[in-house]
C-alpha cells in the first residue's frame, strides 16, 4: 500500500504541485471574475470576466481574508470585489465613500461632503439615462432609469464609520449595494477590477464581445 501511494506520488507529483500553486495564485494575488448581473452597467455587463487585482490593497494569507501587509487603502472612484457577509456572496461596486465621509443622495442626485456631482454628456436612451459622473478626480459613467423615482434614488445623509466604505453600483436604479447591505467592512475587499478580460453576450447565444477583450474599466 505504502509503495504504491509513494509510486502515485512520483507520478503525479507535478499536476499537485501546480494546482496548489494555482491555488494559492488566485487566493492571494489575481483572479478573474464572472460578472451575472447588470448593477454596475453601463461600466460592466453581464458576461463580462473582470480581473481581479488581489494585491491592490493588502497581500494576505492565501484562501484567508488575514492581511499580512497593507499596501494602499481604496480610493474613491475604484472598483472593488469585495466577500459580502450581509449578502452572503462575492459583489463588484465602486467605492463611493471613504471613511469619514458624509454621503447622501437627492433624486440621483450624488451628494458627498456637502459638495454635489456635477453630470455631463447626458444620453438618453429607450429605458434609461446614461451620464458622466465627477466628483474631484472621480469621473464614470452611470445609468438611471428615464421614468419615475425608484427606492434607491434618495437616501442619507450618512456618516461613513472607520474601516468602512459606501459602495454604489453604476446602475443606480438597480443595485443591491451600501444602500441595501450597508457599509462594507475594510477586510471584506479582495482586490480592485481595472480590466475586462473577455466578454460573453448572454442574450446573444453567449458569443463573445470581442470588442470588450481586455478593455480597461
Amino acid at each position: 500500500m505504502k509503495s504504491s501511494l509513494i509510486k502515485a506520488w512520483h507520478e503525479y507529483r507535478s499536476f499537485v504541485l501546480f494546482v496548489i500553486l494555482m491555488i494559492i495564485f488566485r487566493s492571494a494575488l489575481a483572479d478573474w471574475n464572472v460578472v451575472p448581473t447588470g448593477s454596475m452597467k453601463p461600466t460592466i455587463l453581464e458576461g463580462d470576466r473582470i480581473l481581479v487585482n488581489k494585491l491592490a490593497y493588502d497581500f494576505k494569507v492565501p484562501l484567508t481574508h488575514t492581511s499580512l501587509y497593507k499596501s494602499a487603502d481604496p480610493k474613491r472612484g475604484d472598483i472593488v470585489v469585495f466577500d459580502s457577509k450581509a449578502a452572503d456572496t462575492r459583489l463588484v461596486k465602486r467605492v463611493i465613500g471613504l471613511p469619514g465621509d458624509t454621503v447622501e443622495m437627492r433624486d440621483n442626485l450624488l451628494i458627498i461632503n456637502g459638495i454635489e456631482a456635477r453630470y455631463s454628456d447626458v444620453e438618453y436612451v429607450a429605458d434609461g439615462i446614461f451620464a458622466i459622473e465627477s466628483y474631484f478626480n472621480m469621473s464614470h459613467r452611470i445609468e438611471v432609469a428615464r421614468t419615475g423615482v425608484s427606492r434607491f434614488s434618495t437616501f442619507g445623509p450618512v456618516k461613513v464609520p472607520k474601516d468602512r466604505y459606501l459602495v454604489l453600483g453604476d446602475n443606480r436604479d438597480n443595485s443591491a449595494d451600501s444602500r441595501v447591505y450597508g457599509f462594507i467592512p475594510r477586510d471584506e475587499i479582495v482586490g480592485n477590477a481595472r480590466t475586462i478580460v473577455l466578454s460573453l453576450n448572454y442574450d446573444d447565444y453567449y458569443i463573445p464581445r470581442m470588442d470588450r477583450f481586455f478593455r480597461a474599466l
